[in-house]
């Protein structure tokens, strides 16, 4: 098969989310149907939603998607970090879509086309899409969301300050004058107990809500807080904010003790959106 032909098939259906296509439809209706609607005023540019297994952070993330009914987006750009691979650079995958068990999900070649003339800090290739989970798990909820849809899939395998600043300015280039959703995945503190992961979670919030990306990215070199997809935050943050959003809005907070009962180490949960209001 053509490398351009290849679909990239489900690496955690089953074990982070059900690969039952009807079982999976139903749990997601289930966490929508929980969430208490919120009133975001504007255009969302941009959402964060974290990534974990949807038992553990699937309500946050429903928290964050469920702005999204009705709206209308070109293209939707999902960025992710590489949890199993390292690589200097930002892959794109090179095939045709991505798949999970409620169908495939075509990619947008021409904007992955524009994207891949930025060769200093993008690549198109299979590295860090094989087997990562943290854009996957983003695409149920969009597939709830919007049915049919395009989108590009990037995942940043050094989250080094070039890499934020490179791929935010070609993000910028390619998606002025475009209606794009961008999304930023990841989960915050990791395997603290609840109190010390309320303590560090607590300061990407108060980042996030300040909406200053480059403060939130020095604040995450400097290991203030954890988050494992702060590249792919600090990205969309500051692509969003270039793009017009002028309003950081935190939607939803949780960890995974308040799931289980079990707060002696725990992993954050967060959802926020990014909004412009003319």
């Amino acid at each position: 098969m053509k490398i351009s032909q290849m679909v990239r098939p489900p690496a955690v259906a089953g074990m982070f989310y059900d690969d039952s296509p009807s079982i999976l439809r139903k749990k997601i209706e289930q966490m929508f149907a929980r969430v208490q609607s919120k009133k975001i005023n504007g255009n969302i540019r941009a959402i964060i939603s974290p990534h974990a297994g949807y038992i553990y952070s699937g309500f946050t993330a429903a928290n964050a998607y469920s702005l999204l009914k009705g709206s209308n987006y070109d293209c939707v750009i999902v960025v992710g970090a590489s949890h199993r691979e390292y690589y200097d650079a930002v892959s794109i995958y090179p095939g045709k879509a991505y798949e999970t068990p409620l169908g495939k999900i075509p990619i947008n070649e021409m904007i992955r086309n524009e994207l891949a003339n930025y060769k200093d800090v993008i690549k198109i290739d299979e590295v860090g899409h094989r087997s990562e989970h943290s854009i996957e798990v983003q695409l149920p909820f969009l597939q709830f969301i919007f049915n049919e849809f395009e989108f590009v899939p990037l995942i940043m395998g050094t989250q080094s300050k070039e890499s934020y600043l490179k791929l935010s300015k070609a993000l910028v280039d390619v998606c002025s004058n475009r209606n794009i959703l961008l999304v930023a995945s990841s989960d915050l503190s990791h395997y603290h107990s609840a109190k010390e992961a309320e303590i560090l979670d607590k300061h990407v919030i108060e980042d996030i809500e300040s909406y200053e990306p480059d403060i939130f990215f020095t604040h995450l070199e400097n290991n203030l807080f954890e988050a494992c997809g702060g590249g792919p935050i600090a990205v969309i943050m500051k692509t969003a904010k270039n793009l017009g959003a002028n309003k950081a809005q935190i939607i939803h907070y949780c960890n995974s003790g308040d799931v289980t009962g079990d707060k002696s180490a725990v992993v954050g949960y967060l959802s926020a959106a990014f909004v412009q209001i003319n």
